[in-house]
């Protein structure tokens, strides 16, 4: 269960997700598995009808043509795979990890990541995909879905690595939030790490005075932590907090409740990630 899984693609990002799961493994002595994923192309248009406009025979020489075509991308999208996963394990090696293991497998990203959460801590996935530099202003097309089935914590990597140092937490009182609090007040790998809790609302009312429970319970761990109450749209409270006190990773739950109610996937969540240029830790 001490396993850290990271998947890697042919992105700018996949460095960066090495880079943040050396960091991790060398905080708790994890090995790391590394997985790249094979995934059936997607249509983008209906299978062509060639009934009647060639000839049989022209026809089957045809569709031998394309099955061998298949065949071959194929077997360059498996020495491909492998290729980025004996890159990857040479990265994670200068960073001091030597316990890892490989898995190139075929079938859907977010299968994967299900079946994965069974015995990993965390899986670590870029935020953005092999498009990253084409669609700049838009999230990987599985990171929302991944974060919906995943059953264990998903740390999303940010384009860069840097040691991380400083923490936020985005508390609105819901279950994940309370469960980010005990993460981080049992966390190895936080641990050392200053604390910044952030709570969407109007100092003291309800959510406020449960704020500051959380921030004794952090206090209680010998964790170093602070509370920053702020009115106003989650998102952007966030996001300029995180760049005031030059926070190094954000965590949050995938759902909220409350003023920040709107902290879900495909939501708030998604306008934080977005925004945020510092990697992001989701807690279901």
């Amino acid at each position: 269960m001490d396993k850290l899984t990271a998947f890697i693609d042919g992105s700018i990002y996949a460095e960066s997700v090495c880079d943040h799961a050396a960091w991790m493994a060398g905080r708790i002595g994890a090995p790391i598995e590394l997985v790249h994923i094979l995934e059936k192309p997607v249509a983008n248009q209906a299978p062509v009808n060639l009934a009647g406009t060639i000839g049989l025979g022209a026809r089957t020489a045809l569709l031998e043509e394309l099955a061998d075509l298949d065949a071959r991308n194929a077997r360059t999208a498996q020495k491909r795979g492998r290729l980025l996963l004996e890159s990857a394990t040479e990265r994670l090696a200068l960073g001091g990890v030597a316990d890892v293991t490989t898995k190139l497998r075929n079938g859907d990203f977010v299968e994967a990541v299900e079946e994965t959460c069974t015995d990993s801590r965390v899986i670590v996935i870029g935020k953005r995909g092999e498009g990253a530099d084409f669609a700049s202003g838009h999230l990987g097309s599985n990171l929302e879905r991944a974060v919906r089935s995943a059953k264990c914590p998903v740390f999303v990597a940010a384009r860069s690595f840097k040691p991380i140092h400083k923490v936020l937490i985005a508390y609105d009182g819901g279950p994940s939030a309370e469960k980010a609090i005990e993460r981080v007040a049992t966390s190895d790998i936080l641990e050392g790490c200053t604390c910044t809790l952030v709570s969407v609302c109007e100092d003291g009312d309800a959510l406020a005075k449960k704020a500051k429970q959380a921030i004794h319970r952090l206090e209680h761990s010998k964790v170093e932590a602070s509370l920053i109450i702020r009115s106003g749209h989650a998102e952007k409270v966030i996001e300029d907090i995180a760049a005031e006190e030059k926070t190094d990773l954000l965590v949050m739950g995938a759902y909220g409740h409350s003023r920040i109610r709107s902290l879900m996937i495909g939501s708030t969540t998604t306008a934080v990630l977005r925004a945020c240029h510092i990697p992001v830790l989701l807690l279901r």
